[in-house]
């Protein structure tokens, strides 16, 4: 059937008169909330500014100042500034109407350009010195190295690994044991409570002088038998219960005899936190049964 019955017959059946694309293989136009939108709305409105290109994007004057420069290869040093005038301000009249606000800082930089470049159409000003005059140019290009340098800073560090863009910091879980752990004693410490005790032995002084052979090996057994059946033995009370007179000789000897058995690990010196009391008390090896 041809002809205007195949047209009606075409509009009766339910299918797209010729002039309406039909859905090919159910491939949709656009999404609208995350459905397929096969079929534009007839009342669609998209607002003129819906749609805008940018062709580029600076971070300011002096940015779109060096793009121009680079992009031509010109020599930074000797800028060709009726040129680059000419670029500039044909892009500061786009970026106008529409950004009005952002505008004002690139017609400022539009003013400074115009003005050094009359200033160079001028004759230059006879010095009396003799001396050739300043390039109206070289504060411009000062400023425009420095900004360059510091770009060129910018895009390396942020070219640098970044935690949280370029990696993650590794985590790791670690499960505490019952066991007891012993806080570590310093040896400031050590030293302090042991000057405490030489000068608490000073105030039991006698005036017997007498002369008494001692031995490491002696008062290493005395200390062992002093904390023998004793959980723990403060520092002071440990030179207390040798059942000897505080001298300041056996105070060395048996202080020389409690290090040598701590080097030995025959005892274990402790502190429960800075500032503490220090506790001694014979070392001791847990076995696990069989």
């Amino acid at each position: 059937m041809s002809g205007p019955a195949a047209a009606a017959g075409s509009l009766h059946d339910g299918t797209a008169p010729a002039h309406h694309p039909a859905v090919v293989d159910h491939v949709a136009l656009a999404r609208l909330y995350g459905e397929p939108l096969f079929k534009l709305p007839q009342d669609l409105y998209i607002p003129p500014d819906a749609l805008q290109l940018f062709l580029e994007a600076f971070e300011g004057p002096l940015d779109l100042l060096l793009y121009l420069i680079r992009r031509q290869n010109f020599n930074i040093l000797d800028i060709p500034l009726a040129d680059v005038t000419r670029q500039y301000l044909a892009y500061v009249e786009q970026i106008r109407t529409t950004h009005l606000e952002l505008a004002s800082e690139y017609l400022l930089m539009a003013a400074m350009l115009i003005e050094i470049k009359s200033r160079l159409l001028l004759p230059p000003k006879a010095s009396a010195e003799g001396a050739e005059p300043a390039d109206p140019r070289a504060e411009l290009v000062r400023r425009l190295i420095e900004y360059e340098q510091i770009k060129l800073a910018a895009a390396r560090l942020d070219a640098l690994p970044v935690l949280g863009r370029d990696f993650w910091s590794a985590q790791g879980y670690v499960e505490e044991t019952a066991t007891t752990r012993l806080p570590t004693l310093e040896v400031v410490e050590l030293a302090a409570a042991w000057a405490g005790v030489v000068q608490r032995s000073h105030l039991n002084q006698h005036h017997t002088i007498a002369r008494e052979p001692l031995s490491v090996r002696e008062h290493m057994s005395l200390v062992l038998r002093a904390l023998r059946g004793q959980r723990f033995l403060s520092f002071e009370d440990l030179f207390g219960s040798m059942g000897k007179t505080l001298q300041p000789q056996v105070l060395v000897v048996t202080f020389i005899a409690l290090l040598e058995l701590a080097r030995e690990h025959l005892l274990d010196i402790t502190q429960a936190e800075a500032f503490a009391p220090i506790y001694v008390r014979l070392a001791y090896t847990q076995t696990t049964p069989a």
